[in-house]
C-alpha cells in the first residue's frame, strides 16, 4: 500500500519520539533535548541526541539517525510498511480503507493463516502419537530434546490423506487446502492428496511470526528428496523468507549480529548453542530478499558453511550476490566448518567453543574474493596475472556504493602487490642498470637500504608533519574556537580525524563531549570553560587576531557562517587526504626496508616524489 505525505506526517506528529525511543534507551533531559548512549555502538559517553520538536534521533559518534519510521526499521528489524502500520496504531490514525476486492484478498488471506495453523498444531500431536514414534526416535538420535521440540512446533506428517480428513473435521474445503500449499490436487484418477507424509515437520514462519508453510524431512533412508518445502502460495515464497527469522530478529538487533546456517537442523543447534539470532534459506541458494532481510537484522550477517568444496561454492555465490549492495558498514561474513562438519555435529564432537571460536572468526568478503579468485590457481606468468587484476576489476565495477568500490580496489591492489610484486624483483640488464655483475647488484641494493632512515625522514617532511599539515590543523582549529557549533553539525567527520598536535586534539575533543552532554556550542563562555579544562595555551594562541603561521581568524572572512562551514569542511577533507598520502608513503618505505629491489625501490621513490597536500 502506497501512504501519501499527509498521512505520514499525522502519524509523525502524533508519536512522541522521545517516549518512542524511551523504550530502549535511557535517556536524560539537557535543555529541550533528550541525551542518551548510542544503542547503534558501543559508547560510554552521551553523544545520542534525541528531540521531540524537530521529531528526530541522531548519533554524533557512529552518524545513526532518522525519524520515528526509521527507528522502528533499525531497531525492529520491520519494513517501511510494517513500521507504518505499527506506528500509526499506536498514534491512533487510521489507514485508508481498501476497497471491496482489497478486503476480501485479506479475508482470504487472514482464512489461510488459519488453515495453516491449523494443520501446524495437527502436526505437533501427530509427533506424540504412536504413529510419530519413528519422528521421535529421529530427533532423540541427534540429541534433541522434547523442549526444543515445543520451542520449534516441530511436527510430524502422517499417511497420505490424515491432514485432509483432520481439515475436512472442521469444514475446509479442499480448494481452501489446495490454496494453503496442504494438499496436492487430483491427477487423473487419484484424488487429492496431502502434500506432506510420512515426514518430520519444520513449521515456517513469516516476519510476524505467523506460520505460512512448512518444511518437511524425509525419515526412510530412500525417500527422494530428502528435504521439501510448501510449493508457492498467497502467503509464502521460499526466497523471501527465512527459518526461524520472526524470533531470531530482535537478538539479532540486540546484539547486532545474525549467523545464517545451511539448514533446519543446523539453526536448531545454534539456537541451542546459545547462537538465538540463527537462520537459515528455505532449501535454495540465498537470494537478494533474504539478503536485505538480513540487514534489516544485522550489518555484517555471518554466513557459517560446511568447509568441503559445495560449501565454498556456496560462499561464491552468496559474495557475488551481495556486491552490488554494499553500503559502508553493510557486508557479509563467512565462517566455514571444518569438513564433513555442520554447527550440530560440531557441537556434539568438539563443544560449544569450537562453534564459538569458528563464528568470531569469521573472513571478511573481501576475503572470499580474493580467495575464489587465486585458491589453486597458477599464476606463473605475467599474463596469468594481469588476468587476476581484471577479474578482481570487474569484481570492484559490480559495488554501486563508490566509497566501498574504491576501498575494495585499494584491497586488491595491496593482495596483489603482497602476493606478487612484493617478492618479485624485476629482471634487470646491464644497459638498464649500470649493473657489471650480480654481486655488484646486491651490494647496490643494500646500499640503497642502508639509507632507509634518510628515506624515512624525506617521507615524513613530504607528508607535512612539519609543514602542510600543521598549517591545516591550525587553520582547522581556529574554525572550531570561532565557530565551535561546527563541532555539532559536523561531529560524525571531526570524531574520525587524528591530530598530531596534542593542544588541538585536545580542543577538538573537548568540544564533542560538549556537543554529546547538550552544552550549547557558542564562543561566548567557550574561552573560560577551555582555561578551567587546563587549555589557557591554546586559548591564548587562538585569542590572539592572527594565530601561529599566518593562519587568519575564521571570523576575518566575510563569507560568514555558510563560508566558515565550507572551509572547515575542505580543511578536514584534506587532513584525511594527507593522513592518507603518508600511510601509504611508510607502507611503501616499509616494504623497500623488508625486501630491498628495483621494484620496490621505485615504489618509494614515485611515492616520495608524489605532489603534497598543502592546497
Amino acid at each position: 500500500m502506497r501512504f501519501s505525505p499527509n498521512l505520514l506526517e499525522e502519524i509523525l506528529q502524533r508519536t512522541d519520539v522521545v517516549q518512542l525511543v524511551g523504550r530502549r534507551v535511557k535517556l536524560a533531559r539537557k535543555g529541550r533535548t533528550f541525551w542518551g548512549c548510542c544503542p547503534f555502538h558501543n559508547e560510554r559517553t552521551p553523544s545520542f541526541k534525541v528531540e521531540n520538536e524537530r521529531r528526530t534521533y541522531k548519533c554524533f559518534g557512529c552518524g545513526a539517525g532518522g525519524d520515528a519510521f526509521r527507528w522502528m526499521m533499525e531497531t525492529e528489524g520491520l519494513s517501511f510498511p510494517e513500521a507504518v502500520e505499527r506506528l500509526a496504531q499506536e498514534a491512533g490514525v487510521d489507514l485508508p480503507k481498501w476497497s471491496r476486492e482489497d478486503e476480501e484478498r485479506e479475508q482470504q488471506r487472514k482464512s489461510l493463516y488459519e488453515i495453516v495453523e491449523l494443520a501446524c498444531a495437527f502436526y505437533e500431536q501427530q509427533l506424540r502419537e504412536r504413529v510419530g514414534l519413528a519422528a521421535r526416535d529421529y530427533l532423540k538420535a541427534r540429541g534433541l530434546p522434547e523442549d526444543s521440540w515445543r520451542h520449534f512446533r516441530l511436527g510430524y506428517a502422517p499417511s497420505n490423506s490424515a491432514l485432509i480428513e483432520h481439515l475436512k473435521a472442521r469444514n475446509v474445503t479442499a480448494d481452501e487446502m489446495i490454496a494453503a500449499g496442504l494438499v496436492r490436487d487430483s491427477e487423473g484418477d487419484r484424488p487429492p492428496r496431502d502434500f506432506f507424509f510420512d515426514r518430520l515437520i519444520f513449521p515456517i514462519a513469516d516476519a510476524k511470526g505467523r506460520v505460512v508453510a512448512f518444511g518437511a524431512r524425509a525419515l526412510q533412508p530412500d525417500a527422494k528428496p530428502k528435504y521439501i518445502n510448501t510449493g508457492e502460495t498467497r502467503l509464502f515464497s521460499k526466497g523471501s523468507l527465512l527459518y526461524n527469522f520472526a524470533r531470531a530478529r530482535a537478538a539479532a538487533i540486540k546484539t547486532q549480529s545474525i549467523v545464517v546456517a545451511e539448514g533446519y537442523m543446523d539453526v536448531i543447534a545454534l539456537v541451542r548453542a546459545g547462537f538465538e539470532a540463527a537462520v537459515a534459506p528455505l532449501g535454495t541458494a540465498l537470494t537478494e530478499d533474504q539478503l536485505h532481510l538480513l540487514w534489516r537484522a544485522a550489518p555484517e550477517p555471518v554466513l557459517a558453511f560446511d568447509g568441503d568444496d559445495a560449501g565454498f561454492r556456496a560462499a561464491q555465490r552468496a559474495a557475488r550476490l551481495a556486491l552490488p549492495h554494499l553500503k559502508p558498514g553493510i557486508s557479509l561474513r563467512f565462517a566455514f566448518l571444518p569438513a564433513g562438519e555442520d554447527p550440530d555435529s560440531l557441537v556434539r564432537t568438539a563443544g560449544v567453543a569450537a562453534l564459538s571460536a569458528i563464528l568470531e572468526n569469521a573472513e571478511g568478503l573481501a576475503q572470499v574474493l580474493w580467495r575464489v579468485e587465486t585458491d589453486g590457481k597458477d599464476f606463473s606468468t605475467p599474463e596469468r596475472r594481469a588476468g587476476l587484476e581484471r577479474l578482481l576489476a570487474e569484481i570492484v565495477a559490480q559495488i554501486a556504493d563508490r566509497k566501498v568500490a574504491d576501498y575494495y580496489r585499494r584491497d586488491f591492489e595491496q593482495r596483489i602487490f603482497d602476493s606478487f610484486k612484493r617478492r618479485a624483483a624485476r629482471p634487470a640488464t646491464a644497459p638498464q642498470t649500470g649493473f657489471r655483475s650480480a654481486r655488484e647488484k646486491r651490494a647496490s641494493i643494500g646500499a640503497v637500504a642502508s639509507v632507509s632512515p634518510a628515506v624515512k625522514a624525506t617521507l615524513l617532511a613530504r607528508t607535512g608533519k612539519a609543514g602542510a599539515r600543521r598549517l591545516k590543523e591550525l587553520e582547522l582549529g581556529r574554525l572550531l574556537y570561532e565557530c565551535p557549533s561546527l563541532a555539532a553539525q559536523h561531529g560524525e567527520l571531526l570524531a574520525s580525524l587524528r591530530l598530531s598536535d596534542t593542544l588541538l586534539d585536545r580542543l577538538r575533543r573537548e568540544l564533542l563531549n560538549l556537543a554529546a552532554s547538550g552544552f550549547s556550542l557558542e564562543s561566548e563562555g567557550l574561552e573560560n570553560h577551555l582555561v578551567r579544562k587546563g587549555m589557557a595555551d591554546l586559548v591564548g594562541r587562538f585569542g590572539a587576531r592572527h594565530g601561529e603561521g599566518g593562519v587568519q581568524p575564521a571570523d576575518a572572512n566575510p563569507g560568514g557562517a555558510d563560508d566558515q562551514e565550507a572551509r572547515f569542511l575542505h580543511a578536514a577533507a584534506s587532513l584525511r587526504d594527507m593522513a592518507e598520502l603518508e600511510q601509504e608513503r611508510s607502507r611503501a618505505v616499509e616494504r623497500f626496508n623488508d625486501e630491498p629491489s628495483d621494484e620496490t625501490w621505485a615504489d618509494a621513490q614515485r611515492l616520495l616524489a608524489g605532489r603534497t597536500l598543502n592546497d
